[in-house]
């Protein structure tokens, strides 16, 4: 299959050294583990095994990864997810968010830009977080689903996503909004809209019925659909499993769909034959990660920028 804008063959990782549930996300966050039963050593060292272990089945399937450490701060536990402080588009374009959790606005670095720069054709680096400062968040491609060829946004409405950020991103980027309430089974809403929906090139997994308006969440379904894309309804159980959160890249071999392992056991297999359909599933073990309330998608910041030819010519030589 031809590559596609959707799948990016690239991507930025950070590996924890300090990794604990932030107390600081916990109250909007479901998903998150209230008690481990873990020493903190212990969940440190797990988490730390897991990114390694992930990046490189990552890598052993084609996919670049660009795996930073991070800076042995106890006070960044979320650094892990780098997906929601930064995002990359086709053209050269970079996008920096405001985070809601104090404690997050740390996980912000330099050398991350820095090295999209060096490695990378970007052109221009638009720098939201100056919107912390006025109380409004938007996290990144956890708070937006983004379908990159058809230029939409889809977001779950919450305090980690405000309107008027959401809408001077799409002014910026050229990108159609389509936001929507969500509750789940005991009325809360999805913190990320990456945990209930995942867009690839030729599917999308989706959570529909956690859309509170039905005439929304036929319109959410409509739209998807009007993209050609077959859509995988997953339930909320499924949800809490983590299968909505999910990233579609591109391999050495084909497009391949990133989701951990627990996701992956809870597909059926028609689930999965209309992900095998375009895409090989992925599964990688984070049950560690998955405690703070994100999964594997949550820890993938794909790179959807050209790559310079020096860094091209280099690999070609060496390859």
């Amino acid at each position: 299959m031809p590559p596609s804008i959707q799948a990016p063959s690239a991507v930025v990782m950070v590996r924890p050294h300090h990794f604990h549930p932030n107390p600081e996300t916990a109250g909007d966050n479901s998903f998150q583990a209230r008690t481990t039963g873990l020493a903190a050593d212990d969940i440190a060292r797990h988490a730390f095994a897991e990114v390694t272990a992930a990046a490189a089945a990552l890598q052993g399937a084609g996919v670049r990864v660009h795996l930073f450490d991070d800076r042995g701060e106890r006070h960044t536990p979320d650094a892990v997810f780098p997906n929601n402080w930064f995002s990359t588009h086709a053209g050269g374009h970079v996008a920096i968010y405001p985070m809601c959790a104090e404690n997050r606005r740390r996980e912000r670095r330099s050398d991350v830009i820095e090295l999209l720069k060096a490695e990378y054709r970007v052109q221009d680096v638009i720098d939201y977080s100056g919107l912390e400062a006025d109380g409004m968040f938007l996290e990144g491609t956890g708070a937006m689903v983004l379908d990159h060829i058809h230029r939409i946004a889809y977001t779950a409405q919450s305090n980690r996503a405000d309107p008027v950020a959401l809408e001077r991103f799409c002014t910026h980027f050229n990108y159609e909004p389509m936001a929507f309430a969500t509750a789940d089974t005991e009325g809360r809403a999805c913190y990320h809209t990456n945990v209930m929906l995942c867009v690839g090139t030729d599917f999308a997994l989706g959570g529909f019925d956690l859309i509170t308006d039905p005439a929304r969440r036929h319109a959410v379904r409509a739209r998807l659909r009007e993209t050609g894309r077959e859509l995988v309804e997953l339930s909320p159980w499924q949800i809490g499993e983590f299968a909505g959160n999910a990233l579609e890249l591109q391999g050495s071999q084909g497009r391949v769909l990133a989701m951990s392992t627990r996701a992956a056991a809870s597909l059926s297999p028609a689930q999965r034959a209309v992900i095998n359909r375009s895409a090989t599933l992925l599964p990688l073990a984070v049950p560690t990660i998955e405690l703070a309330g994100g999964s594997v998608r949550c820890m993938l910041a794909g790179i959807h920028l050209a790559r310079r030819d020096i860094f091209q010519a280099k690999n070609a030589v060496t390859a």
